[in-house]
C-alpha cells in the first residue's frame, strides 16, 4: 500500500448539550503532536453542523466526545447524515461514557472505533492511522 502524502485530517466535535470539553481539547491536542491536522468545533453543535463542517473540511474522521448520555441516539444520526450527504468513506469514531451494552448498536451503526476512560492519544492516533481513509 502506498504511503500517505498527506497527515490525516481529523475534526473533533461535541454533539448535543454536553458542555465538557476538556477531554476533547485534550484530544485535539494530542493528536495534533502526533501529526494530525485537527479541526475543533466547540460545544453543543447539531448533527447537521458536525456533517457540514466535516465535508466543508474535506475530514478524512469524525470523532465525537459525548458524555450526555445521548449516543444512542446521535451517533447513528450523525453516520447517516455523512453517509446521504456523500461522505460515507469518513470514518467516525466517539469517545467518552458510553457503556459496553450500548456498544455493538454503535458499531452496526458505523461507528468504527469507540474509546472510554483511560485510552491513550497513542491508541487513538495508532487506531486512525490503520483505518482512516487513504488519500
Amino acid at each position: 500500500m502506498a504511503e500517505r502524502t498527506t497527515p490525516i485530517r481529523v475534526l473533533i466535535a461535541k454533539p448535543g448539550l454536553d458542555g465538557h470539553d476538556r477531554g476533547a481539547k485534550v484530544l485535539a491536542r494530542g493528536l495534533r503532536d502526533e501529526g494530525f491536522e485537527v479541526i475543533y468545533t466547540g460545544l453543543r453543535r447539531t448533527v447537521d453542523a458536525i456533517v457540514a463542517a466535516a465535508i466543508e473540511e474535506d475530514v478524512d474522521v469524525v470523532g465525537c466526545s459525548i458524555l450526555s448520555g445521548a449516543h444512542a441516539t446521535l451517533l447513528p444520526k450523525l453516520v447517516a447524515s455523512l453517509r446521504s450527504s456523500g461522505a460515507s468513506d469518513v470514518l467516525v469514531v466517539a469517545g467518552g461514557i458510553i457503556p459496553e451494552a450500548d456498544r455493538p448498536e454503535l458499531e452496526q451503526a458505523g461507528i468504527s472505533g469507540i474509546f472510554g476512560p483511560g485510552t491513550t492519544i497513542a491508541e487513538v492516533a495508532t487506531f486512525l492511522r490503520a483505518n482512516a481513509r487513504r488519500r
